[in-house]
């Protein structure tokens, strides 16, 4: 890499991998969780996920460069995290709390992917780009926030107990 393009193609790219492990995982942790809010929370999101990653398809063919490639090794590392702690919690209200943390790992982590390219989009005069992949950072956000709302009105309390 030689370049901010350079560089902003390969976040793409790792952004692209990164939805695209969350696609397959995000089924899995909707069947862990026990409340049915949590559960439509992560199949609300997966839905979402499937969109962010046809929004980067259609970046990547502006740019005409090719999504794939990379492969996103830190979001291969939370999904493992995330399926070990599944395999580790024993009381249903444990493992719904502990979902929440997990995915809001990976939230933290895409919003910071998605506020870089935002970034580079914009210093790279991409606007029309910038302005998709806000719209992804945005939709990031809400989920992290939604996840707080769970956690702290109900599903925290729960596991106390």
């Amino acid at each position: 890499m030689k370049t901010l393009k350079d560089l902003f193609e390969h976040q793409l790219k790792d952004l692209y991998s990164a939805e695209s492990q969350l696609i397959e995982a995000l089924p899995k942790v909707a069947k862990k969780a026990n409340d049915s809010k949590l559960k439509e929370a992560f199949e609300n999101h997966l839905e979402e996920t499937k969109g962010h990653k046809k929004r980067l398809e259609e970046i990547c063919e502006k740019l005409n460069i090719s999504a794939s490639g990379e492969t996103c090794k830190a979001m291969k590392g939370l999904i493992k995290e995330t399926e070990s702690f599944m395999d580790e919690a024993d009381a249903k209200e444990v493992m719904d709390a502990g979902l929440i943390a997990e995915a809001q790992r990976v939230e933290h982590y895409e919003i910071s992917g998605y506020g870089t390219a935002v970034r580079y989009a914009k210093e790279l005069g991409y606007d029309e780009i910038a302005s998709k992949l806000q719209k992804t950072l945005d939709e990031e956000y809400n989920a992290d926030n939604k996840l707080d709302k769970l956690a702290e009105n109900r599903l925290n309390e729960k596991a106390k107990s």
